[in-house]
């Protein structure tokens, strides 16, 4: 901006981009046990410890051993990205996106509050409902709600299209913690074994799973 002028520099700290960039990965490596991950999800995991500040989110990580191969196989297929919010959404680099991919959120949809009502759900429950066939090998993004977590692995039981991989880490104090257990459960107890990443207990959030998704889109960190 035209004559914008930097105030004098009165504390030490660094302010080189690259520079950043560069020594956050290597803190992270260095402060992180990262052997608790598939080898292939390494950077996965390196890019959600950056995207939270939480060098100790390898405890509660569970990565399914297909997930970076079945989610990067459907992304450069052009599959879509389905998003339960939009914060969600608006975290992910296009620029990283392998086939210009879609990337959805039906949250604002028109009706989904009429259909929440319906249904007796959140909006974003609800809002699921409205994915239909772009659910098939899709890469679906569960970032914010407990509840859309739980009503995609309900409608995967009543015979919905399957994804191709499920990013889910929703956040909170109801219900987070049970609805990533159910989806770490979910091929043992039901026979549907779809690949996913989920971060258990009450951590999670948009900027965990943008981050997650970035990772995903692009191997290049």
């Amino acid at each position: 901006m035209s004559g914008a002028v930097r105030p004098p520099r009165r504390y030490e700290y660094v302010d080189s981009g690259p520079a950043i960039y560069v020594d956050s990965f290597a803190t992270i490596r260095r402060e992180s046990d990262l052997s608790r991950v598939p080898v292939d999800a390494e950077r996965l995991a390196v890019r959600m410890i950056h995207g939270t500040g939480q060098t100790d989110l390898t405890d509660d990580l569970q990565v399914h051993p297909r997930l970076v191969s079945a989610a990067r196989a459907a992304l450069n297929a052009g599959a879509p990205i389905l998003c339960d919010a939009r914060m969600v959404a608006s975290g992910v680099t296009r620029a990283r996106l392998p086939r210009d991919n879609d990337v959805v959120c039906t949250l604002s949809e028109p009706g989904v509050r009429e259909l929440a009502a319906q249904m007796g759900t959140t909006r974003s429950a609800a809002a699921l409902s409205l994915w239909g066939d772009r659910l098939d090998g899709a890469v679906v993004a569960i970032g914010n709600a407990p509840t859309a977590l739980f009503h995609l692995l309900e409608m995967l039981l009543d015979g919905a299209p399957r994804p191709a991989a499920i990013v889910g880490c929703p956040v909170g104090f109801i219900g987070a913690a049970e609805s990533k257990a159910a989806l770490a459960s979910f091929a043992g107890d039901h026979g549907i074994d779809i690949p996913f990443v989920t971060v258990h207990g009450r951590r999670g959030g948009s900027a965990m799973t943008a981050s997650a998704l970035n990772a995903l889109a692009q191997e290049q960190e």
